[in-house]
């Protein structure tokens, strides 16, 4: 990989997490083969990857959703990795690598901070893709997804935003509730009328405020904002049964 000066570009340094050696020594062999990526190290369990991963500084995390033996729906401890990762690399791009197409480990991973969500059944190649895309900070999760993760917060009783909601100036605001609506910056920029630079740059400053890092969070609180001002439906009168 080369950088446009001529200079070669360092490689993409990849941490692993999977609870299954086989996997694991898979993953590495796949990834190594490619010159612009190198795996630095991997974990067989989360005790493990906080350990190792922070001293390694990798770029990129491929994280297994479910570690251990347990099959409970409910169990993502890979996502508690990311989380504490996210928290210690802030700029470390964390990628889900899981067998189940789950919603609410999708809900999770996001706000977790992932920056993407692949299935186990992906093509090696196209896993090779995705990890180079959330290095180059895009993010692996298409429009579907985003969708689902939406409809996931939407209920008659939504959480407050949170109080760094006060921060944002009226125009940041305004640029939430778009973001929320799933509007793309060149969109945002057409409504508003400001130059996409603008815009791109006051999300930028709105993901700060917020303490969030990737625009899907900042489109989660957007929605819980929007549905707390709203307000609960109104409760209907009980129709009368027929002969009551």
């Amino acid at each position: 990989m080369t950088e446009p000066g001529g200079a070669k570009a360092s490689p993409i340094r990849v941490f692993l997490l999977d609870d299954h050696e086989v996997v694991r020594r898979g993953l590495r062999d796949l990834l190594d083969a490619e010159p612009d990526l190198t795996v630095v190290g991997d974990a067989a369990d989360a005790r493990q990857a906080l350990a190792r991963a922070p001293a390694l500084r990798p770029d990129v995390a491929v994280l297994d959703v479910r570690l251990g033996s347990s099959t409970d729906s409910g169990d993502h401890e890979g996502i508690g990795v990311c989380r504490e990762l996210r928290g210690a690399l802030p700029g470390l791009a964390c990628l889900i690598l899981t067998s189940f197409d789950d919603d609410e480990a999708l809900f999770d991973a996001i706000m977790a901070g992932a920056a993407g969500y692949v299935l186990k059944q992906i093509k090696g190649s196209d896993l090779v893709t995705a990890i180079r895309t959330v290095a180059a900070g895009q993010s692996m999760l298409d429009p579907g997804a985003t969708a689902r993760v939406l409809a996931r917060v939407r209920g008659p009783v939504a959480p407050a935003g949170p109080p760094e909601l006060a921060r944002l100036s009226p125009r940041e605001r305004q640029i939430l509730d778009l973001i929320g609506e799933g509007l793309t910056n060149r969109q945002i920029a057409d409504r508003l009328f400001l130059a996409e630079k603008t815009v791109k740059n006051r999300i930028s400053a709105i993901l700060t405020k917020l303490k969030v890092g990737r625009r899907i969070q900042a489109a989660v609180i957007a929605e819980r904002v929007r549905d707390r001002e709203r307000g609960p439906e109104p409760d209907r009168e009980p129709e009368e049964l027929p002969g009551g």
